[in-house]
């Protein structure tokens, strides 16, 4: 049985859940302090092949977010249906899922929608989402419940694609269910 960090009656249940949702806030109070300097220097856009800051930026756009509500959205459901999958696959799986989709969605961005910055944890959000209705997996059997959240939510993500003319991007989603 795994060691786990507690403080008197608390437990810090989800390390890299928990790790990433503070390292978040923290970014997010810097940001509002600091007029918007951090997002511009932590979120994924396209600035040149030879920036070694792009390349961080890949990673780093999912621990920025545009506001408060933004953050929010994020990471209620993150802290609900992240720890499942943390105690199911692992602190260090969990962290290379998030590393993997982070790169993934950044880099399509980079190469598709080069005029856009990119930022949030959304596609973190989606990984998760279809990665804990996989949890349950028995040998040789797909649980309907598994189809139903993949068709349900990418069914969704692509209707709003097409028809909503928002900031959201329904491609980092789509990028972070297939990636779960």
């Amino acid at each position: 049985m795994k060691k786990r960090f507690t403080i008197g009656r608390l437990d810090f249940n989800s390390p890299v859940i928990l790790g990433l949702t503070g390292l978040s806030l923290i970014l997010l109070v810097l940001n509002m302090a600091t007029g918007g300097f951090t997002n511009r220097l932590f979120a994924v856009r396209f600035t040149s092949w030879l920036d070694p800051m792009m390349y961080l930026r890949m990673f780093t756009h999912v621990l920025v977010h545009a506001d408060f509500n933004h953050y929010i959205g994020n990471f209620l459901l993150i802290l609900v249906v992240g720890p499942t999958v943390e105690e199911k696959y692992g602190s260090r799986d969990t962290a290379i899922m998030f590393l993997i989709t982070a790169f993934v969605t950044g880099l399509v961005n980079i190469l598709f929608f080069r005029g856009v910055m990119l930022l949030g944890a959304s596609g973190l959000v989606f990984m998760l989402i279809l990665l804990s209705s996989c949890t349950n997996l028995k040998q040789g059997k797909i649980p309907l419940t598994v189809i139903l959240v993949a068709v349900f939510y990418l069914g969704n993500e692509i209707v709003n694609g097409l028809f909503s003319q928002d900031n959201i991007s329904q491609i980092s989603h789509i990028l972070g269910g297939l990636c779960g």
